[in-house]
């Protein structure tokens, strides 16, 4: 509870104004450490937050401004609470992203052929709009890293900016990058220790491939879209005649290795276990069933190939087909005639089709098919769906390649029951989010994918022995041990190996690929609190925060960074990795669109910021419930500026009248202050239970909707009271001073998770240390008593005399000298108390009779008409 004893006054400003309180302020809490994680207490007084680490490649949007809000408005409440909160900031610097942001801005790309120049100067430093690919400067895969590098960190600096303006309480003291020293050894730790435990394999398979990007693909980064495409009906050759099949991928007939129908589609079950022979290219190929077949889709038999989508995987897999792949990484044909095409006219149609690319190696095979008269009619357009990586502008191609891989029980229904049973274990808020996590592990369909064939990362920790022939051992790959991370196997040699044996028969080859970002970002809890440096000191410390508390995010990556994030945490500690999941929605743009930098219609909210201020973007940031999109909107960051606006002028008023002496509960004696109290404290109680159940929407509604009517009609009924008007009663002014500060000291301290520029400027008018740092209020802290029906009905009241003026056309300060009050028998008792105030407050000088009524109203208004008075000369 805090105390009521008279704090120094520092000096109240004439005009309060929201200038310059951001930098004012920002420094103030740096300077002091205001919201500085100490560690000290035990695992039940630590509030611990899994924070997103944003990907600093770019400039910020109003997405990140949105659900960063969210997090820090929970923050800020649980710290009142008297916890100890931990809340870091991490910055997610390695992936393709920014690989991206480095080609476009120095105009370059990597090339690891080439060597390393140290006296390198990029073509560009962020002068040119667009560079063409084949206009980028080839430069080494060391030289690209150090781009990288480079521009992160700057990007890093002005996220940092923007983010303490917003006035985000992180503790800056615990900061990472997901590229620095220490999270390479943490994922390369945790990577080596799921290698050793079976957890991490390395596999010669079938995998989603990016042709633009040159780079595996994991399920979770796959997004689907209509894309143009025709059927062909073409004609396999039985012992009985013609099978047709409807395919959308004609070219891939080289690649057939079986036609699939349904076992109970009667049609074809006289052709199960016989074989038919592909038009063309004559490849003897068998008929099979399998329960994935569609009976009503196109001819309902198919051809699988190896490999035109996933379900030709499953096939593959399950019915333990051959692999005859012919599309190559680059999405081209390859260029060698398959040794299983051996008749002459397949030779030479593939002769045709060998280095072009898919779409044109279709259209080769169309025309041979026409010409063979296997073609049934003309092709049918149709739009299909294709997978493509989300960041990719090409339909992906299923290429075989050896990949690494982390069990998540895609392909082990054990595991994949255990990991959904995790998904019990976390409160997710809102609640119907846990189906989202559990649909998509349940749907697996393949373990994880996290090698990527990309620069800038953290690289895969191995290295493999080669034989005699200069082939890789994969089996039994070489690996450091853990006081050697972090290490780059591409600039590192394995122990009892020199740099001269790098890639000779009887030496060795360091594997040349990177861990995918989400298995860095995926390990954030770990890496924020120092699982690995705790571990070897012995330290409790980690302990203290793992499992955290709070894991904020998006809803789009439940099935990414939250799931990959489990799946580590599972494998490593046996645990969830947090205990509570608050997951926000989108922000759409004026069509109801998701903002996206893709789209082109995205907000930059630096701007946003210096025309509105930080209490006023997050009051609209904080207006929107967890789980729920929200509407970019300019209006409600209006309403925003005018409450933090209100709350310096009315904070002025209820502090303008010095220091209040003695008790202030024994002071408030009159029943209307009395009543505004017992309104309030019902207001503390809704806006606790709001942030308890995560709804921090419904603590600013409530909170809000109190600190208008205190402003629009408690205010105003007391003003002159508070001034000691003539004939006010003594023990009336001090009543009306008592109460103004016990409501304004519990306003703040509600309004501060949410405003914090504000609540802090006037916090130290007339209280010592911060707001942040004050105990969120409690109803112990107001005076018992008093009925909340007496401040509506006497507001209510007022109401009615401001409808009379405003009917008339006449100002506020008119006078009523007579009128009739409308109201049943409970309320006009009520508002009888409050009428010496309602009286000053709404000019009533003359008559005030009360008649009984179902609703309260002012009847018979007499006026005289407020002039307002000349100056003098």
């Amino acid at each position: 509870m805090t105390e009521h004893s008279p704090a120094p006054r520092t000096h109240i400003p004439d005009r309060p104004s929201l200038d310059g309180l951001e930098e004012k302020w920002a420094q103030v809490w740096r300077e002091q450490g205001t919201y500085a994680f100490s560690g000290d207490g035990d695992r039940e007084s630590i509030f611990s937050i899994d924070t997103p680490p944003p990907t600093a490649s770019g400039s910020l949007h109003m997405g990140h401004v949105f659900s960063y809000t969210h997090t820090d408005c929970m923050a800020r409440y649980k710290r009142m609470r008297g916890y100890d909160v931990f809340y870091p900031i991490g910055w997610d610097d390695n992936g393709l992203p920014t690989e991206k942001r480095v080609q476009n801005y120095y105009g370059v790309r990597g090339d690891s052929t080439l060597p390393y120049d140290p006296d390198f100067t990029p073509p560009h430093q962020g002068t040119s709009k667009s560079i063409k690919a084949a206009d980028a400067v080839p430069i080494s895969r060391q030289n690209f890293i150090e781009l990288c590098d480079e521009l992160t960190v700057r990007d890093e600096e002005a996220f940092e900016s923007l983010f303490r303006r917003l006035g985000f309480s992180l503790d800056w003291d615990i900061q990472y990058r997901t590229i620095d020293d220490h999270s390479r050894a943490t994922a390369q730790t945790a990577f080596l220790r799921n290698l050793a435990r079976g957890e991490a394999y390395t596999a010669e398979a079938p995998g989603l491939w990016d042709v633009t990007f040159q780079t595996a693909v994991a399920q979770a980064e796959l997004e689907a879209r209509d894309y143009p495409g025709a059927y062909h009906r073409v004609a396999f050759h039985g012992a009985d005649g013609p099978v047709h099949i409807e395919t959308t991928r004609p070219e891939l007939l080289p690649a057939c290795v079986a036609l699939i129908a349904h076992p109970d589609d009667e049609r074809y079950q006289p052709l199960f276990g016989t074989t038919v022979t592909s038009p063309l290219f004559g490849v003897e190929i068998p008929v099979l069933s399998h329960p994935m077949a569609e009976m009503d889709k196109g001819a309902g038999i198919a051809m699988c190939c190896t490999f035109g989508d996933l379900t030709d995987v499953t096939w593959w897999r399950e019915l333990q087909l051959p692999t005859r792949s012919i599309v190559t990484r680059v999405g081209r044909i390859a260029q060698e005639v398959p040794a299983w095409v051996e008749a002459a006219k397949g030779v030479e149609v593939y002769e045709e089709m060998a280095g072009k690319t898919v779409h044109s190696a279709r259209q080769a095979v169309v025309e041979a098919l026409r010409a063979s008269g296997d073609l049934e009619g003309e092709p049918e357009a149709t739009q299909r769906k294709a997978n493509f990586y989300e960041r990719g502008e090409k339909p992906l191609e299923i290429v075989t390649s050896r990949q690494w891989y982390i069990r998540n029980g895609g392909r082990d229904g054990e595991l994949n029951q255990a990991l959904q049973e995790r998904g019990d274990q976390i409160a997710f808020h809102p609640d119907f989010m846990r189906a989202r996590y559990k649909n998509w592990v349940a749907g697996l369909n393949g373990d994880w994918l996290i090698s990527r064939q990309r620069f800038f990362g953290i690289p895969i920790p191995v290295w493999y022995r080669l034989d005699a022939d200069g082939t890789p051992q994969h089996e039994s790959p070489l690996v450091p041990a853990e006081d050697q991370l972090p290490i780059d196997p591409m600039a590192q040699v394995p122990e009892g190996y020199t740099e001269e044996q790098r890639d000779q028969p009887g030496g060795f080859t360091g594997d040349p690929d990177v861990m995918d970002t989400w298995a860095t970002s995926s390990l954030s809890p770990q890496i924020a609190g120092n699982w690995l440096e705790q571990e070897r000191s012995g330290s409790e410390r980690f302990a203290k925060i793992f499992p955290m508390d709070l894991r904020p995010q998006a809803h789009d990556i439940i099935r990414t960074w939250l799931f990959a994030t489990v799946v580590r945490a599972h494998h490593e500690h046996g645990v969830v990795p947090w205990r509570n999941a608050a997951i926000s929605g989108w922000i759409l743009d004026p069509d109801r669109k998701k903002m996206s930098k893709s789209k082109g219609n995205v907000v930059t909210p630096e701007d946003v910021v210096v025309q509105f201020s930080a209490d006023a973007v997050r009051y609209w940031a904080t207006s929107s419930r967890l789980g729920t999109d929200a509407a970019y909107d300019t209006g409600q960051m209006k309403v925003g500026r005018r409450l933090a606006i209100k709350l310096l002028n009315a904070s002025k008023f209820a502090l303008g009248f010095g220091s209040v002496e003695g008790d202030l509960h024994a002071a408030v004696t009159v029943p209307l202050d009395q009543a505004m109290l017992a309104s309030l404290s019902g207001v503390i109680e809704e806006a606790t239970a709001g942030f308890e159940r995560w709804d921090y929407a419904r603590s600013l509604d409530v909170t809000e909707s109190f600190f208008w009517s205190f402003c629009d009609d408690y205010i105003e009924l007391v003003k002159d009271r508070a001034h000691g008007a003539e004939g006010t009663d003594p023990a009336g002014t001090a009543s009306a001073r008592a109460a103004l500060r016990l409501a304004l000291e519990s306003l703040l301290r509600l309004l501060a998770p949410f405003i914090p520029y504000a609540t802090e400027e006037v916090w130290s008018w007339w209280r010592p240390g911060s707001v942040h740092r004050a105990t969120w209020p409690t109803t112990e802290e107001l005076p018992e008593g008093g009925d909340p029906d007496l401040l509506v009905a006497v507001g209510e009241a007022l109401g009615h005399v401001r409808k009379a003026k405003s009917d008339a056309k006449v100002g506020m300060r008119s006078e009523i000298t007579s009128a009739t009050l409308v109201a049943p028998a409970a309320t006009a008792e009520l508002i009888r108390l409050g009428e010496t105030d309602l009286r000053r407050a709404g000019h009533v000088t003359g008559a005030l009779e009360h008649v009984p009524g179902e609703e309260v109203g002012l009847q018979d208004v007499e006026l005289i008409p407020y002039v307002k008075p000349t100056k003098k000369a």
